[in-house]
C-alpha cells in the first residue's frame, strides 16, 4: 500500500509512523500546515519534522505555505469553529489532492492521535474526500499510544510545541493556563 501520511508535526507522527511500520506499511510523509503560527512556530515545527524523517529514514513532503492572511480570512468569522469548517478541511484535502496526482492508494493523518482532535470530525472529512478522490482514507484511532509517542519524542529530544497550531489556540492555551492560575491564587487566599 502506498500510503500518504499528512503529518501536523514531530512528536504526533512518532507513534502513527511505527505503527504503520508494525502494520508493514511505509507511510510517505506529507507537510502542509498553513494553520500554524507564528511564522517561528511553523518553522520550528516544520524542521523539527525534517530532522525527524532523516533521523529515522523516511521519505517527506513539504508542501511550504505560512498562509496566516488566508487562515484568518476563513476563519475569523466562526472561530469556535475553525477546526472543523477550514483546518482540518484545508490540510486534508490537499493532501487527497496530492495523493490522486502522485499514484497513492491511500491517505491518512497524524492529527488522530491527539486526545484533543475532533476525531468524528477528521474521520468524515477523510471518508467523504476519499470517495471524491476514490482514494482510501486509511482511519487509526492512535488515540492509545499518544502518551507513549510524547515520551518517546521527549527522549529523541524534539522540538515539542505547547498549543494546536494556529494563533487562536495559543490564546486558548494561555486563557487556560492564566484562568488555571487565578483559580490557585484564590485557592490559597481561602
Amino acid at each position: 500500500m502506498k500510503l500518504l501520511l499528512h503529518t501536523c508535526c514531530a512528536p504526533c507522527s512518532v507513534s502513527c509512523i511505527d505503527t504503520f511500520r508494525k502494520e508493514g506499511i511505509e507511510p510517505v510523509l506529507y507537510w502542509y500546515n498553513p494553520n500554524i503560527h507564528p511564522y517561528t512556530e511553523y518553522k520550528a515545527r516544520r524542521d523539527t519534522l525534517k530532522e525527524y524523517s532523516e533521523m529515522i529514514k523516511i521519505q517527506a513532503i513539504f508542501e511550504e505555505e505560512y498562509g496566516l492572511r488566508k487562515f484568518c480570512k476563513n476563519v475569523i468569522d466562526d472561530l469556535e469553529n475553525r477546526c472543523e469548517k477550514y483546518c482540518y478541511k484545508v490540510r486534508l484535502e490537499k493532501t487527497f489532492e496530492y495523493a490522486k496526482e502522485n499514484g497513492y492508494d491511500a491517505v491518512s493523518t497524524t492529527l488522530l492521535i491527539s486526545p484533543y482532535q475532533k476525531h468524528d470530525v477528521l474521520k468524515k472529512q477523510g471518508e467523504e474526500l476519499a470517495k471524491k478522490y476514490g482514494i482510501q482514507f486509511l482511519y487509526r484511532d492512535f488515540r492509545v499510544s499518544f502518551r507513549e509517542g510524547q515520551a518517546k519524542a521527549r527522549e529523541l529530544g524534539l522540538y515539542m510545541q505547547k498549543y494546536c497550531g494556529c494563533v487562536f489556540s495559543e490564546e486558548d492555551r494561555y486563557l487556560r493556563t492564566k484562568n488555571k492560575n487565578l483559580d490557585s491564587i484564590n485557592l490559597e487566599r481561602r
